[in-house]
């Protein structure tokens, strides 16, 4: 008995030490976050955006995205897509063996026809079966791609990539609402910088409660879901700090696969999304950043702090937590696949600085708070537990956690403004002082047995994600 309470008395020391280093980290990147927010404000009109848009000498861009059984909402998606105010571009949907009428609903209303068009199979795929543009001129920026079906986005898109004809492409989802100046903004950087950017991204909102119009947001609203609104604290949270605070560092390892933009050539000499992957777009960007690392090039990859993408999140338990066992079996499954890339100075700062921090402040946490909820138990039962000790650990992670959640949120509404009152302000403020005790422990739940299901090599079900669509408003402009 004495070993047993001597194991949990120093796990309590280490853990504290170790919590200690996590806070330490996260300031840091909170202030890495602030100075890149301000210097990218700063900067914003070195190049303005209507610059790009009014050029003739534009850099091409393909927007691509994955389509599989999206009939109800396909048509009014693709619109979407088309509204960009860009002088060059495409939209490149490509049908993932829908098997309800996706492909007929997109042929019907766009007056598609199947063309004679050069494949090149650079990316290996599922057989694609051909290729179909509009017979309208209004569309001539559209072109289908019909393929059988490969299981997985990353096969779709290795397709669009495939069969894109600009060198730079945008993955989003066939259900995001991009706004219209998007590509404008994506490429600014691949223009203003000289060292070659590879990549990149900005931030995503939640579409749940939003009212659109012609393809655009026309009312930014709090969601009304339980589950869709504490996602909308954890994605400002992550994306307004997490990778603005990477970004300015050049350590981004994650460009969300809801929006992104890409220099093609070297995704494809990297080899594309892999279909195998539960975190595609993650598992992506650590093989290009290794690609560069290997070939010895200056390479950055850029997040901007700007909301030009809004989708549809989990609104049920079920889904939300299938997506969240997936994500974390995508986290620990890149983490595996690349474990050469830790502490090797060969990658420079992803194998000295990123790929670490991964490991022991994203992947480490859950594992750790779980073994600690044993340990408190344990201690509860056999031993005298030092509930001083636990009250003041206990009450200054709960502090740190919310005061940075809602530095974030206040930040958020300082400088975007998507709230139409202070009466949804308020609720958000109020869902971050009870995110701890609801919504954490789903995550915690979620990441355990994701990691569980990854070390019994269980198959993933990837399910689908019932698509509640978009509120279109129909009020006059």
């Amino acid at each position: 008995m004495n070993t047993l309470e001597n194991i949990i008395k120093n796990y309590e020391i280490y853990i504290s030490y170790y919590s200690i280093s996590y806070i330490i980290f996260y300031l840091v990147l909170a202030i890495l976050s602030w100075t890149a927010i301000k210097k990218y404000y700063k900067s914003k009109y070195f190049l303005l955006k209507e610059i790009l848009v009014k050029s003739n000498h534009a850099i091409g861009v393909s927007i691509i995205a994955p389509a599989f059984n999206e009939e109800a909402t396909i048509v009014y998606n693709v619109k979407s897509l088309l509204f960009q105010e860009y002088p060059k571009f495409e939209v490149v949907i490509v049908n993932d063996g829908s098997t309800d009428t996706t492909l007929e609903k997109l042929i019907h209303e766009f007056s598609l026809v199947k063309v004679d068009f050069f494949y090149q199979e650079k990316i290996i795929t599922q057989t694609v079966r051909g290729h179909y543009k509009s017979t309208n001129p209004i569309y001539a920026k559209l072109l289908v791609v019909d393929k059988e079906n490969g299981k997985s986005k990353a096969d779709a898109s290795n397709a669009g990539i495939n069969s894109a004809k600009y060198g730079l492409f945008v993955c989003t989802d066939v259900d995001c609402i991009l706004r219209k100046d998007t590509i404008s903004m994506l490429a600014k950087p691949f223009i203003e910088n000289t060292e070659k950017v590879i990549a990149t991204g900005a931030a995503i909102r939640i579409s749940n409660s939003c009212e659109f119009k012609d393809g655009m947001l026309y009312k930014s609203h709090f969601p009304d879901n339980f589950f869709a609104r504490f996602q909308e604290l954890e994605y400002i949270r992550s994306f307004l700090f997490g990778r603005m605070a990477w970004s300015k560092i050049n350590g981004l390892l994650l460009v969300s696969g809801g929006l992104g933009m890409f220099d093609k050539e070297t995704v494809i000499e990297a080899g594309g999304y892999w279909h195998k992957s539960l975190g595609e777009d993650m598992e992506l960007i650590t093989r290009m950043r290794k690609l560069m690392h290997e070939k010895k090039e200056k390479f950055l990859i850029i997040y901007i702090p700007e909301s030009l993408c809004w989708t549809e999140v989990p609104a049920s338990r079920t889904v939300f937590l299938r997506q969240r066992v997936r994500w974390a079996r995508g986290l620990i499954q890149t983490l595996y696949l690349h474990k050469n890339v830790f502490f090797n100075p060969k990658y420079g700062k992803t194998g000295l600085l990123v790929f670490p921090y991964y490991f022991f402040f994203e992947f480490a946490v859950p594992a750790i708070e779980f073994v600690g909820l044993l340990v408190l138990l344990l201690d509860f039962l056999f031993f005298k537990l030092n509930y001083h000790f636990l009250l003041i650990g206990t009450s200054f992670v709960y502090l740190f956690y919310i005061t940075i959640t809602l530095v974030s949120v206040l930040l958020d509404q300082l400088i975007y403004k998507h709230y139409t009152g202070i009466k949804e302000v308020l609720i958000l403020i109020v869902m971050v002082f009870i995110e701890p005790f609801v919504f954490h422990p789903l995550n915690v739940y979620a990441s355990i047995k994701g990691y569980w299901h990854f070390f019994n090599q269980k198959e993933q079900n990837w399910g689908t994600q019932v698509r509640q669509g978009f509120n279109i408003s129909t009020e006059n402009s």
